[in-house]
C-alpha cells in the first residue's frame, strides 16, 4: 500500500482537444481526460502563410527546434505516448461578435492551459492569463475591448469574475459588488452590461445584472435550485434563464426577464412543472437588432433538435430536419440561416440549414468528431475536429487549418471498431481500439475497459491521449457508451436514475462477457478505469463485480456516496437529488446501494485512486474515507493526492499521473 502526494492545480478538460473559452453555467460532472502539452510564454505572432496555406501558427522560442529543421535529441527519446501529451494545443477561437477580428482561445502551449487573445488583423496573439493552476473559463465583450476570465483558488471552481483589456494591462475584478460564488453563467451584452450567474451553498442561484456605468450590481433572479444564465437579446434588454425549480436538475425550463427589473416576459417549460422528464437549453437570441427569436434545444422527439421561438408573441417554429441522433444548432450572423451539429453513434458532421425555403446542405467535414463549431461572418465556418487516429485541428469549411501551435506534433493513434453488444436495455455501443502490435489471430490481450465520465456523456470517435497509451503498452482498449450516455436518445439517457450506477455497470458487464468471448480480451487481465463518473463507477465496479476485474484504477471519484453529497457544489447536490429522487436523507438506502463504500468488504482487485485534494465535484472527505476502510482491510492499494481541483490543466503533472497509472497497471497484469 502507498499513498503519496504531489502538486499541481487546476480542473481537467473535458477531452484531449484543448477546451472551448467558455462562460457557461457548470455542468453536471464532466469526464476527467486532461490532455497536456509544454510550450512557451509570449507574445505569439502568426508568420507569413506558407504554400499557400491559410495556416495560422503560434511561435514557439527557437530552442525548442535545432537549426535546419532538424528534430531535437530529446525528442527522440521521448515515447510516443508522452508525446500526445506534449504536443501543444489550441481551442477553437471564440469572436467578438461586434468585432469579429478578436479572438480568445485556450491553449496549453506553456504546458498549462490559459487563455489567448488573438487579433486576426494584425496576427498578433497575446497570453491573457498565467496562473500556476490554469485558467479555462472566459470570454470577449461584444466590442472585443476586454477578457472576462474567471478566478478560482488551484482549482476548487469558486471565485470572481476578472476582466482584462483585449491589448494587455492589469486584472480587474470585473464585477466588484458581488462576492465569490460558483459560476452559473455569464452573458455580455451591448454598450457593456453584463449579466452574472452565481451559485453558492448557501443561497441557491442568483442572477445579477452589472451595469455598464459602474453602479452597484442588482439582483433580477433566485432560486434555492440550480439555474444558470444563458443569452442576451441584441439589444440588451432581455435575459433567458435556464432553471430547474420543478426539482429536475436533468431536465431545465426557460424564463426570460427583462434585464431593467427582473420582470417576466415569457415562459417556457416541457417539463410540465416537473411532471416529464423534457429538457430545453437555450442556443442563443438571433443576432439581429430587434428579431425576439431565441434559439431552443428541444427533447420532444426522443433527442435534441432545435426550435425557435418568439419571445414577444410565443410562436415556435420547429425546422424540419431528417436527421437521426441528436442535432444541436447556433444562428448564422445574419440569422437566416442555422449552423447544425449532427451527433450520431459517436461521430459527428455539419450541415447549414435555410430558414427561408428549409433546405438542408452538408457541410465537408473529416469522419471523426466535431467537439466546437462556429459561423464567421463571411459565412465560413470554423471546427474543432479530430478522430481516435488523428490529433485534433482547427479548421475551416474553406480547407484551411485556421489555428496551430509549432513545435512537437502528436503522433497519430489508432483507428475504433464499433461494436455493438445486445444489453439488459437494448443494443450497447462500443469503440474498440487494438494495439498495433497485435495482428490478426493475436492471442486474447490485456484489456482496459475506459468507462467515460459525466455521466450525461459519451465516448466519440475523437482523439484521446489517454487511450492511446494504453494501446502503446500493449493493451486493447474498450470504451462503453451504457445507459447514461447522451447520443442516443432521452430515455437511454435518463435510464440511469433511481439505480444510479448499477445499470451503468450492466452494461459493461455485457460489453465485458462480448470482449472475453470474441477472443479479444484475456480475462485475467482486465483494468476497469475511469474519471470522475468513470472512477465512481470503477469503485462501484470493484466492489459489486469482484470477480471481473483484476485492477482498477479511479480518477477523482466518488467513493462514499453521502459524504460526497455533504461536500459537493450546490449545482451538484441538485443533480443527485434528480438521480436518486431526494437527498441521502431522504432516501438513505438508495444511496447507500450506488456507494462504493457499501462494497468495499467485496474488492478483490489492486486498486489505485487519484484525488484532487481542492476538488468541488467530487470532494476528497469521502475518498480518504473509502481509502481508509481500504487500509483497515488490508486491501493492496496505493492512493495519490496532488494540489489541484477536479483533475489537473498542468501537463507535467498529467503525465506523471499517467505514468502512475501505466505502472501500476503493468506490475499487476503485465502488457
Amino acid at each position: 500500500m502507498n499513498e503519496t502526494t504531489g502538486s499541481a492545480s487546476g480542473s481537467a478538460p473535458a477531452s484531449d482537444a484543448a477546451p472551448a473559452v467558455s462562460a457557461r453555467p457548470v455542468p453536471p460532472a464532466p469526464p476527467v481526460a486532461a490532455p497536456p502539452a509544454v510550450g512557451a510564454p509570449a507574445v505569439l505572432t502568426a508568420p507569413p502563410t506558407a504554400e499557400g496555406q491559410d495556416t495560422v501558427t503560434a511561435e514557439r522560442p527557437a530552442s525548442r527546434r535545432e537549426p535546419h529543421g532538424r528534430v531535437p535529441e530529446w525528442e527522440t527519446r521521448v515515447p510516443d505516448w508522452e508525446k500526445r501529451y506534449r504536443a501543444p494545443r489550441v481551442g477553437l477561437p471564440e469572436w467578438a461578435e461586434d468585432a469579429p477580428e478578436r479572438n480568445l482561445y485556450v491553449s496549453d502551449v506553456t504546458g498549462t492551459y490559459e487563455l489567448y487573445a488573438w487579433d486576426r488583423r494584425t496576427g498578433e496573439r497575446r497570453q491573457v492569463t498565467d496562473r500556476p493552476n490554469g485558467t479555462t473559463e472566459g470570454t470577449l465583450s461584444r466590442d472585443g475591448e476586454w477578457v472576462w476570465w474567471f478566478s478560482d483558488t488551484n482549482g476548487d471552481e469558486f471565485g470572481v469574475w476578472m476582466r482584462q483589456p483585449f491589448g494587455g494591462g492589469e486584472d480587474v475584478p470585473a464585477a466588484p459588488g458581488l462576492a465569490p460564488s460558483y459560476p452559473a453563467g455569464l452573458a455580455l451584452g451591448a454598450g457593456g452590461v453584463a449579466v452574472v450567474g452565481r451559485s453558492t451553498d448557501d443561497e441557491g442561484t442568483t442572477v445579477h445584472v452589472v451595469p455598464p456605468d459602474g453602479a452597484e450590481p442588482y439582483e433580477i433572479y433566485r432560486h434555492e435550485e440550480s439555474a444558470g444564465v444563458g443569452d442576451l437579446s441584441e439589444d440588451g434588454t432581455l435575459v433567458v434563464i435556464e432553471h430547474t425549480e420543478h426539482g429536475d436538475a436533468m431536465h431545465s425550463a426557460l424564463r426570460v426577464l427583462r434585464v431593467a427589473d427582473g420582470s417576466v416576459v415569457a415562459e417556457l417549460d416541457d417539463t410540465q412543472g416537473g411532471l416529464r422528464e423534457l429538457g430545453l437549453d437555450s442556443w442563443g437570441f438571433a443576432p439581429v437588432p430587434g428579431d425576439p427569436r431565441l434559439l431552443v434545444g428541444h427533447q420532444r422527439s426522443d433527442r435534441w433538435l432545435p426550435l425557435i421561438w418568439d419571445v414577444t408573441s410565443g410562436e415556435q417554429t420547429l425546422p424540419e430536419i431528417d436527421l437521426p441522433g441528436d442535432v444541436q444548432a447556433e444562428w448564422y450572423p445574419d440569422a437566416r440561416a442555422l449552423l447544425l451539429v449532427h451527433d450520431y453513434h459517436a461521430r459527428s458532421e455539419l450541415f447549414r440549414y435555410d430558414l427561408a425555403d428549409g433546405s438542408l446542405t452538408a457541410l465537408d467535414t473529416p469522419r471523426g468528431s466535431v467537439s466546437g463549431a462556429t459561423s464567421r461572418p463571411d459565412g465560413t465556418v470554423e471546427y474543432l475536429w479530430s478522430s481516435a487516429e488523428r490529433p485534433p485541428a482547427v479548421r475551416s469549411t474553406t480547407g484551411a487549418v485556421v489555428l496551430e501551435a509549432a513545435g512537437l506534433r502528436a503522433p497519430d493513434s489508432v483507428p475504433v471498431e464499433d461494436v455493438w453488444v445486445e444489453g439488459p436495455g437494448g443494443p450497447i455501443h462500443a469503440l474498440v481500439q487494438r494495439p498495433p502490435t497485435a495482428g490478426p489471430g493475436a492471442a486474447p490481450l490485456p484489456t482496459v475497459f475506459e468507462v467515460h465520465g459525466g455521466p450525461t456523456w459519451h465516448e466519440s470517435d475523437s482523439f484521446a491521449a489517454g487511450p492511446a497509451a494504453w494501446l502503446d503498452h500493449g493493451f486493447a482498449v474498450v470504451r462503453v457508451n451504457y445507459r447514461g450516455s447522451t447520443g442516443y436518445g432521452r430515455e437511454w439517457t435518463d435510464a440511469l436514475k433511481h439505480r444510479v450506477g448499477l445499470i451503468e455497470l450492466e452494461d459493461i458487464a455485457a460489453v465485458r462477457a462480448w470482449a472475453v468471448a470474441s477472443g479479444l480480451a484475456d480475462p485475467a487481465r482486465l483494468v476497469l478505469t475511469g474519471g470522475s463518473w468513470g472512477g465512481y463507477l470503477t469503485l462501484l465496479g470493484l466492489g459489486t463485480q469482484p470477480g471481473d476485474w483484476a485492477v482498477g484504477i479511479a480518477a477523482v471519484p466518488v467513493a462514499d456516496y453521502p459524504t460526497a453529497y455533504a461536500d459537493e457544489m450546490e449545482a451538484l447536490k441538485a443533480l443527485d437529488r434528480t438521480l436518486f429522487g431526494g437527498s441521502p436523507a431522504e432516501v438513505p438506502e438508495r444511496y447507500a446501494a450506488s456507494s462504493p463504500l457499501t462494497y468495499v468488504e467485496q474488492v478483490t482487485a489492486p486498486v489505485y485512486i487519484s484525488a484532487g485534494m481542492n476538488d468541488p465535484r467530487c470532494p476528497i472527505r469521502q475518498i480518504d474515507n473509502y481509502v481508509e476502510r481500504l487500509r483497515k482491510l488490508d486491501k493492496p492499494h496505493e492512493v495519490y493526492r496532488y494540489d489541484a481541483g477536479h483533475g489537473s490543466l498542468v501537463v507535467e503533472e498529467r503525465i506523471k499521473q499517467v505514468r502512475l497509472e501505466l505502472a501500476f497497471a503493468l506490475r499487476h497484469v503485465g502488457g
